[in-house]
């Protein structure tokens, strides 16, 4: 869908949810073969980019009009073979999606792809579990969709059935999410997670845009990661993540690529930070004594990425996989530059072409820029969105 929605529609109020039109009409049109090239090109752009690892919030399950395949898991497998092709790391998160809006109605349209019950999920995940224990450099954790998408009770089993593992969830994108909630519930989306449910070290809320400032105040204490998506929020117009503030109570967070819309992890870090800026009319917002902007956001970016995916990883010390990125020691724009100078000038005055190599749990994934079997993976991706691209 990448450039396909920056045209005005009819709405002259064009949201998050006129969006979301569009991409349920966009979803009719794939099937196994085209999510496995679209999944692997888009993971060869991570890589590129420098991410190490992806937290594959899945749930694309059913055909176009909602029937199971008949292998359940087949999109799974899609998903776990696009991987064994480019080598990224894998966090395999089905999604529960059982419900329209808090009130239960049924799923219509380009939902029933996403749809299951408690039951069915409880099956798909022990598939993705049994297949993800073959697989190297990969774990599997659970989803809840949101709270507008999954039952109270629901919830409740599915975190359950987490365990100890990764359980993720959007959470208080957009304002209209929150009113509805706070109609169903009586309280907040945060607010109400952290009112009924252990949230902790294991949880990752997606978003989190539209929080005040007790439930940021408490979100950060809880110990769970925020993963930011700050190009996609920037690009839905869902609003601003509280940064400042929630890293002034020692919050974890982490970057997800989210909608794909521009693959980039430079400039999620530059967009979370400059949204800070423009908000608050101020600079270097992240900084601190002794860290560098760059270097400030780098890292937290990349325990809170780790801790988010439950991957032994986010740092370069003995014990933890060799996750590494790479930058080209000899471009031009780290002439009169050194240390973490080269984060600042990547960050905020360049892009991931100065992205030159990258190490996924010790294997070299990304060689002078390239994904070391970009041809044939682009090949396939170029084929697929031709023919697409005949159909839509």
């Amino acid at each position: 869908m990448a450039g396909m929605t920056e045209t005005r529609g009819a709405d002259p109020e064009d949201s998050f949810w006129s969006w979301r039109k569009l991409m349920y009409r966009f979803l009719d049109h794939l099937g196994p073969d085209e999510v496995e090239a679209i999944a692997a090109f888009g993971q060869i752009e991570m890589l590129e980019a420098g991410f190490g690892a992806v937290g594959e919030f899945h749930y694309l399950h059913n055909q176009p009009d909602g029937t199971p395949y008949s292998n359940p898991a087949e999109m799974i497998e899609r998903i776990v073979a696009a991987t064994n092709q480019t080598g990224i790391g894998l966090t395999l998160l089905p999604v529960l999606y059982e419900q329209g809006g808090c009130d239960g109605q049924a799923l219509l349209g380009g939902q029933r792809r996403f749809a299951h019950s408690i039951d069915s999920y409880g099956d798909l995940f022990e598939r993705g579990r049994k297949m993800i224990e073959s697989q190297f450099n990969a774990n599997i954790g659970v989803a809840q969709h949101s709270l507008r998408a999954v039952s109270n009770n629901s919830l409740k089993h599915i975190t359950e059935l987490a365990a100890n593992r990764p359980i993720h969830i959007h959470i208080a994108e957009q304002q209209a999410e929150v009113e509805e909630v706070l109609d169903a519930y009586g309280a907040r989306p945060v607010e109400w997670l952290l009112e009924h449910h252990p949230v902790g070290a294991s949880w990752c809320f997606v978003h989190a845009t539209q929080m005040n400032i007790t439930e940021t105040q408490r979100l950060a204490a809880s110990q769970c990661v925020v993963g930011l998506c700050p190009i996609t929020e920037s690009n839905l117009g869902d609003g601003i993540f509280d940064g400042k503030r929630y890293l002034d109570n020692n919050g974890n967070w982490g970057i997800g690529t989210d909608s794909n819309i521009r693959i980039s992890l430079s400039e999620e870090l530059k967009t979370f930070e400059y949204s800070q800026r423009l908000r608050d009319r101020r600079r270097v917002v992240y900084a601190k004594p002794d860290r560098s902007n760059g270097r400030a956001l780098y890292d937290a970016a990349a325990r809170g990425g780790a801790q988010a995916l439950q991957r032994q990883s986010g740092q370069i010390a003995v014990g933890q996989q060799a996750d590494l990125l790479a930058l080209d020691a000899n471009a031009s724009s780290f002439i009169a530059l050194q240390d973490d100078g080269w984060l600042d000038a990547w960050i905020f005055a360049n892009d991931d072409s100065l992205v030159s190599d990258v190490w996924v749990a010790g294997k070299h994934l990304v060689s002078q820029g390239r994904h070391i079997d970009r041809e044939p993976i682009e090949l396939r991706y170029r084929n697929v969105m031709k023919e697409l691209a005949q159909r839509l």
